[in-house]
């Protein structure tokens, strides 16, 4: 070519700082030295605040530009004397490529929300039961046509329900991708049903009493705030928060820092993140010097947590161990021996962790996931170590009378209902093989 030219860069990637700010702040020092201009770009506000918090904390006096910008890569380039360094790779996260639109709650379908009913939908009457939508049909009622819903129950019996009794249909709520069991019209099974609840109202009122006096008189540890720590555990999260997600981390956190005891329960569906919920209030729990239980109700469970917590924390000051039947009677005394001695912060396990031999040194924070798969002996055990500890339950499908709790203000509620994006319905299928 005849007017080719040849460009030089003299721009290298970013340095590799495997999320040790110690390390950054050094670099930045350096940069300075040199007379480099030393940039941090960070795709949010909140990201850039979680920095500046870290760095207060660190050392307030360091200097640098913050850029609210999303670049994939960070780059030091020696002949513009500049450095400028990505939040993702300062946090080891995913680069997004574009900003996750924001989900809002106005756009999640709510049963309320939803006015119109599709043929084929489970709906329940409140006096007959569950059954099945099949559209609207005309019926004739002193001389006069007028609008009806058809109503399938089982055996194919029809029952039309007059348009103006449609304040006692509403579309039936219940696990995905499982159809419910129809009522049956002309038994007394579902009256039975209301009957049965109707008679728990009374225990429900006595265990009412009982929790709102031992938490008005049970004293409780109030948490401190967070330090750079937290606002790196929770910067290094991988995915974007849901606006649900976030609002329920920091109900929680809230909750803990007051001086009373916490009891709040995070009702979300399985894969909204309700898990990593746990994982910052568990953290922050072992940041101010206090034990972490994790209670699962199944082995499998317990070690899916257990690499799910160590992995998040793996960068912190925090010990991660784990009960299960698969740990043999040895390596369960061990695990026991260093607990009571208060070198275990956090420990996950199953219905091992009511055992009367296991006792912390000094438990502050309680978390049970998935509560309504637990027996009743295992919940009464339970009751005696909620009395001053900060309790978060977990769970995905609340049994009524927890549901009941927090509904009544009894126990404080957050609920995520935004799903991360794409995400899909959980379907569980049996196979023979």
């Amino acid at each position: 070519f005849k007017n080719a030219q040849e460009f030089k860069f003299t721009a290298k990637p970013q340095p590799s700082f495997n999320k040790d700010f110690e390390r950054l702040l050094k670099n930045i020092r350096e940069n300075k030295v040199r007379d480099f201009t030393t940039v941090i770009a960070a795709d949010s506000v909140r990201q850039a605040d979680r920095l500046r918090t870290i760095f207060d904390e660190l050392d307030p006096n360091v200097q640098f530009q913050h850029l609210l910008i999303a670049l994939r890569e960070g780059y030091v380039d020696e002949q513009l004397g500049l450095a400028v360094y990505t939040d993702h790779q300062l946090f080891e996260r995913y680069y997004r490529a574009q900003e996750t639109k924001k989900f809002s709650k106005k756009k999640a379908l709510t049963l309320r929300e939803l006015k119109t009913l599709q043929p084929g939908d489970y709906v329940t009457h409140q006096d007959y039961g569950i059954a099945r939508f099949a559209g609207l049909t005309q019926v004739e009622m002193n001389g006069h046509k007028q609008e009806a819903i058809r109503l399938v129950y089982r055996d194919d019996d029809v029952l039309t329900v007059s348009i103006h009794a449609l304040h006692k249909i509403a579309k039936y709520s219940g696990a995905e991708g499982s159809p419910p069991t129809m009522s049956k019209l002309g038994s007394a099974e579902w009256e039975n049903k209301k009957k049965s609840v109707k008679k728990k109202v009374k225990d429900i009122a006595a265990d009412l009493i009982r929790l709102y006096a031992k938490r008005k008189t049970a004293p409780g540890f109030a948490f401190s705030k967070d330090g750079f720590m937290q606002a790196e555990l929770e910067s290094s999260f991988i995915y974007e928060d849901t606006p649900d997600q976030a609002k329920a981390t920091e109900d929680v956190k809230n909750d803990m820092q007051q001086p009373h005891p916490m009891d709040r329960l995070v009702c979300g569906d399985v894969g909204f993140g309700k898990t990593e919920i746990a994982i910052r209030a568990a953290f922050k729990a072992a940041a101010d010097g206090k034990q972490v239980a994790v209670l699962v109700p199944t082995t499998i469970l317990a070690m899916q947590h257990y690499k799910t917590f160590r992995d998040r924390l793996a960068n912190l000051p925090v010990t991660v161990e784990y009960i299960n039947r698969f740990k043999t009677a040895k390596q369960v005394k061990e695990t026991m021996e260093r607990v009571a001695a208060g070198r275990t912060d956090i420990l996950i396990g199953t219905h091992a962790l009511t055992n009367k031999k296991l006792q912390f040194k000094d438990l502050g924070l309680l978390i049970i996931d998935e509560e309504q798969k637990f027996g009743v002996k295992t919940k009464d055990k339970l009751k005696e170590i909620k009395v001053n500890v900060d309790t978060l339950t977990l769970s995905a499908t609340p049994i009524p009378r927890t549901l009941h709790f927090s509904l009544m203000g009894a126990r404080d509620l957050s609920v995520i209902a935004t799903p991360p994006p794409n995400r899909q319905p959980v379907t569980t299928e049996l196979q023979v093989f």
